[in-house]
């Protein structure tokens, strides 16, 4: 009986510790958050370069350098007011708007603390832009009124890549007629919207071919194909000198933006384009790819 005793007192001690070791482990993790606290005092400025008595819009440049501060700001989310957005996580940017003339542009920031928690903050500036588009490339664009370029299919290096410290398709140069049909039937219609304004629109028929690194860019589960992409409408192009270390021996040394998704012929996720070289029938131009390479088209007059 002492026996019997003795191995059911084990037995039961033995059982009472591994319940409490699966208790143990078994248990849920708590996890503790810190305290939620809301972006305050935000405060916003605008500084016009060259702004001053005589040119309260600034110098022409078009650029603005934009400070933001707050208490409990983690980042901070720009919404610079023409179509553009960016996250600042100093909190300074120094942007440059490309519309020309002389435009009031909306500045908000959504100033982003713990857990998402956001304050908002807005302001507005006039800022003057007075890059004038070179005469040449006005005309070759738009042969004086409106003309629709193409994919220079037939010619080598109608589509390339390099390294973006460089200006040549050392990577890669698409043999002729060696791409999808989707990139070949895409027509571009660019037109004269004034002595110093031009406006673009991309007829892709439907479809367009992205690199895979920008499917996200234009809302694609995946790339590296033909899909169906909406370039959007009529959009009023930004000139601007380049921006690139380019030389006038490699380049024309002028660019443009296309608003929205930037979409030209094929989709890298870039919205600026340098025009390397132009004539009345030819068009070779660069961009920096979201995937942070250069590549290139050629284009053709239809």
């Amino acid at each position: 009986m002492m026996l019997m005793q003795k191995i059911f007192n084990h037995t039961a001690t033995v059982f009472l510790a591994a319940a409490a070791i699966c208790f143990s482990a078994c248990k849920k993790e708590k996890y503790a958050f810190g305290d939620l606290k809301t972006p305050a005092n935000l405060v916003l400025t605008a500084a016009v370069a060259g702004a001053d008595a005589a040119n309260p819009a600034g110098d022409g440049s078009g650029i603005v350098v934009i400070t933001v501060k707050g208490d409990n700001a983690l980042t901070y989310n720009v919404d610079f007011g023409d179509g553009t957005t960016k996250v600042v996580p100093t909190g300074e940017i120094e942007y440059r708007y490309t519309q020309t003339g002389t435009h009031d542009y909306t500045i908000t920031v959504n100033a982003v603390g713990t857990g998402g928690i956001m304050s908002t903050i807005s302001k507005t500036v006039t800022v003057y832009f007075a890059f004038v588009i070179p005469a040449d490339i006005m005309a070759a664009l738009t042969g004086g009124s409106s003309k629709v370029w193409m994919s220079d299919k037939d010619a080598g290096g109608h589509f390339g890549v390099g390294p973006a410290d460089g200006f040549e398709p050392i990577w890669y140069a698409a043999d002729p007629n060696s791409r999808l049909p989707c990139s070949y039937d895409d027509e571009i219609t660019f037109t004269k919207a004034g002595d110093n304004a031009i406006d673009m629109q991309l007829n892709n028929f439907g479809q367009s071919f992205a690199i895979g690194g920008a499917a996200a860019f234009y809302g694609l589960a995946s790339a590296e194909d033909c899909r169906d992409i909406n370039p959007g409408g009529v959009k009023r192009l930004s000139f601007v000198p380049a921006s690139s270390a380019s030389t006038p021996a490699q380049s024309t040394r002028v660019e443009f933006g296309v608003p929205g998704n930037g979409l030209l012929i094929f989709g890298t996720g870039a919205t600026v384009y340098e025009i390397l070289s132009i004539s009345e029938t030819s068009m070779h131009i660069r961009n920096i790819g979201i995937d942070g390479n250069a590549w290139y088209q050629k284009l053709k007059a239809k």
